[in-house]
């Protein structure tokens, strides 16, 4: 741990949580106009003439033809169908340098997951992760999460839990070589999803890392949160879990925190910047980030009364938004590498 990792952690909890507080509800009413995954717009990929290229694939017994469409030399995006969604999902994939060269390798999968109000296509547009895979010998998954970025079991909807941890993983190893070795990551709601899908699945994953995640959705503020961002996309706020008060066994159940003893064994990466406390006044993904910062160390906290170790970087402001996140996925690169068996 850093001594700016110490600095920040010395702060008292109180007064950030006070500031969680004050700032949350300007948070929470500045995402129903503001991107909460702090992420641009999103933008239509830009394609080379001549590269894009949309073949039909062979599909799964009882299951309809997707498509797949390629966006350059190792970029795809695929559409699979899924019965956990009753639709089509697109999960962008990048492929190693020497997939079509070694045609009998089978391939370590990291699993990418965008934040709130974000797509499939955000870790491509936001990042350099095609370059910075080129050359090592793994495959990049980016699977859909839908609108609101939460990757779970809905109360009364979806279940993108079993498509991206059971169809998507399904897929890869049948149409592309995957081998059983994978990873997780994942931005805001993506690091939920992270820590959530490692702990819900104790094994599946052999390392997982969230930046500014939402990793207990019972704390204070949160499930307003929670209901917020579903609001957001014109979804009924229970939709999600239910009543957190009528169907509080619910919400414990897909909360990393309450499930943090099924981490037990798998390396992990935890960030998460105070936000308004230490800030610049970059307002609204300051105050997002101080709404998280209580549920971050209440995560943290229970791991380490479990004995669970936990790699962990607390820093003094920073907002909720890609210029951080992408700092922190290099910091924890040599971790999730270390996992998937391939160089750092």
């Amino acid at each position: 741990m850093s001594d700016a990792t110490d600095r920040t952690t010395a702060m008292s909890r109180r007064a950030l949580t006070r500031a969680a507080a004050v700032t949350g509800v300007a948070a929470l009413f500045g995402a129903a106009t503001t991107r909460t995954a702090g992420a641009a717009a999103p933008r239509t990929p830009t394609r080379r003439p001549g590269r894009a290229a949309t073949t039909t694939t062979t599909p799964a017994p009882g299951t309809a033809p997707g498509t797949v469409t390629r966006l350059g030399p190792r970029t795809l995006d695929v559409s699979l169908p899924s019965a956990a969604l009753g639709r089509s999902a697109p999960v962008r994939l990048i492929l190693p340098s020497s997939f079509d060269a070694l045609p009998a390798r089978r391939y370590p999968v990291l699993y990418l997951l965008h934040g709130a109000h974000d797509d499939h296509t955000s870790w491509t547009r936001e990042t350099d992760i095609e370059a910075f895979t080129a050359g090592r010998e793994l495959i990049v998954a980016m699977p859909d999460a839908g609108p609101t970025g939460i990757p779970t079991a809905w109360h009364d909807g979806p279940d993108y839990e079993t498509f991206q941890v059971s169809e998507v993983p399904a897929l890869l190893a049948r149409d592309y070589r995957a081998s059983g070795v994978r990873v997780i990551a994942g931005v805001s709601t993506g690091g939920y999803g992270a820590m959530a899908h490692a702990a819900r699945h104790p094994g599946r994953f052999a390392a997982a890392a969230s930046y500014s995640g939402i990793l207990d959705t019972m704390a204070p503020g949160v499930p307003n949160l929670m209901e917020a961002i579903v609001s957001r996309e014109n979804l009924a706020p229970r939709s999600l879990w239910g009543s957190p008060i009528l169907n509080v066994l619910t919400w414990r159940d897909f909360n990393p925190r309450s499930r943090a003893a099924g981490l037990r064994g798998t390396p992990l990466y935890v960030s998460s910047g105070s936000g308004v406390v230490g800030g610049i006044g970059d307002w609204l993904p300051e105050a997002l980030e101080s709404l998280l910062w209580p549920s971050a160390h209440a995560f943290t906290d229970t791991l380490a009364s479990l004995r669970v170790p936990v790699t962990t970087h607390f820093y003094a402001g920073g907002g909720h938004g890609w210029a951080y996140w992408k700092r922190e996925f290099g910091a924890s690169w040599p971790m999730l590498a270390g996992a998937l068996g391939v160089p750092a």
